[in-house]
Order: structure tokens, then C-alpha cells, then sequence
């Protein structure tokens, strides 16, 4: 071999590199149109009830083709959950993924507050019966993401994780009867007047 021609490990490496470049580049794209997608759904079902809103409409709204769509979603509700556990995903987890070192469990003061400026949103979901959706997808993803945040924390001791993901999942249900409470009365109070409410019954209890 000469001392120029790359060896088998190098040509291995190199290939390596243009394949997750490639799978970057897919990732991002596939990204970028399940916002368009996302986006362009939210904006009619604002404009119109959820059931007379079509793909073929989300799709014009998207510039994004039909064959792209199904490759994605089964259809318009399959797009419309993908989203609200993108929100959930995103939300339930960011505290653990900034690392924020605090007392908290759940970031209910920014959660409350992108709520609370969608109450419209939420009015639709709640009319089209996908309100229910949400807040089952949501005590799933909040009771993992406040477990994380309890097991991070330290204070719990050496407690059986059976007993955190308990817990978890009675937190996670005060949290979100707590969202339902404050946006039924007209979302009155500050967003981190409850932040500070509910983390007081984290730690203090009732």
C-alpha cells in the first residue's frame, strides 16, 4: 500500500463521517417540515373547527406534498397529538436538559405562562374533545420528567424508585389539576405566583 493511499480504518472513518452527515442533514429536514406541518395546522384549527380543517388545507398552508405528509403521519390527528408531545417532550424535560439548579421539579412558571397566552388554543383542543389528549399524554410525561428531577435533587434519600415514580405521578396529576384550576378561573393569578404554590406543596406537603 502506499504511504498516500488512505488505509481501510481511514476510508471506514471518512464514510462514517458522510453517513451522519447525511443522517444530520435528514433529521434536520424531517424536522423542518414537521414544523411547517405543526405550524400550519395550529394556524387553521385557529381560524376553524379541527374537524373541518383537511390535510389537503394543511398541506397548501405548508407547501408540503401529500406523498411527504404520509410518509410522517397517519393523517390530521396523528399530526395534531405529534405536536402536543412535542410541546410535552420538550417542556417536561428542559429543566433536567438546562440543568437548572434549583428546588424545582417542573418549570410551571414558563409552562403556565405559554398556556396562558394560548388560551384560544387550549378553547379549541377543549371543543374538539383533544383537550383530553393533552392531559392524558401530559400525566405521562410530566410524572417521568418531575421523577428525574426528584431522583436529581438529592433530597429523597435512598428511596425505592417505585416510591420516586409514585410520587412523580401524584405530582404530576396536582400539577396539571392545578393548570386546569387556574385557566378555568381565568388564569388570575401569575404564572410564578403557582410556581412558587405548587413547589410549596412539593416540599412541605398540603
Amino acid at each position: 500500500m502506499s504511504r498516500n493511499e488512505p488505509s481501510r480504518l481511514q476510508k471506514n472513518a471518512t464514510r462514517g463521517k458522510h453517513q451522519g452527515m447525511r443522517r444530520h442533514q435528514t433529521d434536520l429536514r424531517t424536522r423542518r417540515t414537521h414544523q411547517r406541518l405543526g405550524c400550519a395546522l395550529v394556524a387553521l384549527i385557529l381560524e376553524k373547527p379541527v374537524e373541518k380543517v383537511t390535510v389537503q388545507e394543511v398541506l397548501d398552508r405548508a407547501s408540503v406534498g401529500r406523498s411527504t405528509f404520509y410518509v410522517h403521519f397517519r393523517g390530521k390527528n396523528d399530526l395534531l397529538l405529534s405536536q402536543l408531545e412535542m410541546f410535552l417532550e420538550t417542556t417536561s424535560t428542559a429543566l433536567s436538559v438546562q440543568k437548572e439548579k434549583s428546588h424545582r421539579v417542573a418549570p410551571v412558571a414558563e409552562m403556565f405562562a405559554h398556556i396562558g397566552s394560548q388560551r384560544k388554543l387550549y378553547r379549541v383542543l377543549g371543543d374538539s374533545g383533544h383537550l383530553i389528549d393533552f392531559f392524558e399524554l401530559a400525566q405521562g410525561y410530566f410524572s417521568r420528567g418531575i421523577a428525574r428531577r426528584l431522583s436529581e435533587s438529592g433530597r429523597l434519600g435512598n428511596l425505592p424508585q417505585t416510591e420516586v415514580e409514585a410520587r412523580a405521578s401524584a405530582l404530576a396529576g396536582s400539577l396539571l389539576s392545578l393548570l386546569r384550576w387556574w385557566i378555568d378561573r381565568g388564569a388570575k393569578e401569575s404564572p410564578r405566583e403557582l410556581d412558587e404554590l405548587f413547589h410549596r406543596m412539593v416540599w412541605k406537603g398540603v
